[in-house]
């Protein structure tokens, strides 16, 4: 397996405390990848419409960088660009006359028939690493840290791209290889408000409240995330959703690369704290996993 790990735009921007962690711990873990030199945006989301193919140029010819890079796998961090460019590589591989049509269009590009296999971080740790391995790697176990793992949208649905069916519980797995505990969580599967937070304010409030009040039911101490659209709904626009509803209560909010990272003992500047709410750094401190002079 010769993976290529594909940024995508936010990585390089807003979510620096989602990449930089998680680069590094790769490292730490002994596992090999290189960045695709030339990549574009994957497309943001999946056309639905049956004759909107040139919406799917754009993650089909990220594919073919990989191939190009001699790649048969492409790992991407942003549960977003996952599932974008694993629904294009399906169709790619089961649609013949739509495959043919995009390697028509895309006619200075070599031919695509779905060589590359598509991956999220989390698969390739549960699957290339190992969380009893992930476990033995952990020199700084966040045990006593309650947390609940938020999935959102668009890394289990649809569900023949899905990373976790319901019984699998990656990220609970991954919880507790990182020496922490996972709450029971009942909104673990809710879309977080998505665009809506910014088009229809109010339903995206009331949305992102929905998954809050899930987790202070839950007594998490913190929530874990994945996906920058819904750090940016339950994380930065936490403060107007608590404040617009009645009976909330603020919780930090983490990348689960950020949690990966403190547990690897990593330099807490890797896990970009800074960009986080102030809970959320002051909860690590109180805990004594990270001290304060870090922040």
């Amino acid at each position: 397996m010769k993976i290529a790990y594909y940024p995508g735009c936010t990585m390089k921007t807003r979510a620096a405390s989602l990449e930089l962690a998680a680069i590094e711990a790769l490292n730490v873990l002994g596992v090999e990848f290189t960045e695709l030199e030339r990549w574009n945006c994957c497309g943001a989301v999946f056309s639905l419409a049956e004759d909107d193919l040139i919406h799917h140029v754009a993650p089909v010819r990220n594919l073919i960088r990989a191939q190009q890079e001699g790649c048969d796998t492409v790992v991407t961090i942003c549960s977003q660009c996952y599932n974008t460019l694993a629904r294009a590589n399906k169709l790619v591989r089961e649609n013949e006359e739509k495959r043919d049509t995009l390697n028509r269009f895309m006619d200075e590009e070599p031919d695509y028939n779905g060589e590359v296999e598509v991956v999220h971080y989390l698969s390739l740790l549960r699957d290339r690493v190992g969380w009893d391995e992930l476990r033995e790697a952990v020199t700084n176990p966040l045990v006593g840290l309650k947390v609940a793992p938020f999935y959102g949208c668009t890394l289990v649905r649809p569900e023949d791209v899905a990373i976790d069916a319901v019984d699998d519980r990656i990220l609970e797995g991954f919880i507790e290889a990182l020496g922490a505990e996972p709450t029971s969580f009942s909104a673990a599967r809710e879309c977080c408000g998505s665009y809506q937070m910014i088009a229809h304010p109010e339903e995206g409030i009331k949305r992102a409240a929905k998954v809050i009040a899930a987790a202070n039911r839950s007594k998490a101490d913190a929530l874990i995330l994945s996906c920058p659209m819904c750090e940016y709904n339950l994380g930065t626009r936490q403060g107007a959703v608590v404040a617009a509803t009645d009976g909330l209560s603020q919780v930090p909010t983490y990348y689960f690369t950020q949690l990966l990272g403190v547990a690897l003992g990593l330099d807490p500047e890797l896990c970009r704290l800074d960009l986080n709410g102030p809970t959320a750094q002051e909860l690590l401190v109180d805990k004594k996993y990270i001290a304060a002079a870090t922040v």
